[in-house]
């Protein structure tokens, strides 16, 4: 099979950029730049490596996901990371979407609670030789009260709703991106924080989402 010689990659990487994230409303030249140098193959499972530049979500160990790349480029390109800002991110997965915050940020904290994602991530990190971004196994629905106040808050999956302590771990003029609700009606979200107590919320996109672990279902009731 040829797909995998480096001009077919090029062409692949290219490809998932120009058809897939710029019609997305991704034109922002840094995130683009961004998406065309980290190697998101490095980052996918050797069994799909053949999905890493499709429009879809790559499976991970242990029913977990990579979202989507219009969705990973999305999210960057809204948050607006700067490289002074310390950066939170729930769901590490595979470590990609560390990968691309740690390029942006001064630093990167990225929580898992599976013991298998967490190691990939970890590895797959310090291959790719970034070693601003620290990987630690814990619940993420819980934040990171340790290192808070951050200026960044990234939920890679889908919850039901953002939990107040989540929120409440992000400084004055902070943002946190998730995606909200329930199959089959999902929305990417940003929130910022404008004063203690107080959170402006803009709905940026529809889209469909793995869920995160340790956020509790709102309860359903049957008549």
């Amino acid at each position: 099979m040829t797909s995998s010689t480096p001009l077919n990659l090029e062409q692949a990487r290219f490809n998932m950029i120009e058809q897939q994230i710029r019609p997305w409303e991704v034109l922002d030249q840094a995130v683009l730049s961004l998406l065309a140098a980290v190697r998101r193959e490095d980052f996918v499972p050797p069994a799909y490596r053949a999905l890493a530049f499709v429009d879809t979500e790559v499976p991970l160990p242990e029913g977990q996901c990579m979202l989507a790349p219009k969705v990973e480029a999305r999210l960057l390109q809204d948050l607006h990371v700067g490289r002074h800002e310390r950066v939170l991110e729930v769901g590490a997965g595979s470590g990609f979407m560390a990968a691309l915050l740690a390029h942006r940020a001064q630093r990167v904290t990225t929580l898992e609670t599976r013991p298998v994602l967490a190691a990939m991530a970890r590895a797959n990190l310090q291959r790719a030789g970034i070693a601003n971004a620290d990987v630690r196994e814990a619940d993420g629905s819980k934040g990171w009260s340790a290192e808070a106040p951050f200026d960044v808050i990234l939920l890679s999956g889908s919850v039901p709703n953002v939990p107040q302590a989540l929120l409440d771990q992000l400084k004055v003029g902070g943002r946190l991106a998730a995606i909200e609700g329930q199959e089959p009606v999902m929305r990417a979200v940003l929130f910022t924080k404008v004063a203690e107590r107080q959170h402006r919320r803009v709905e940026l996109f529809d889209t469909v989402a793995t869920r995160l672990d340790g956020f509790p279902e709102p309860s359903r009731f049957s008549f």
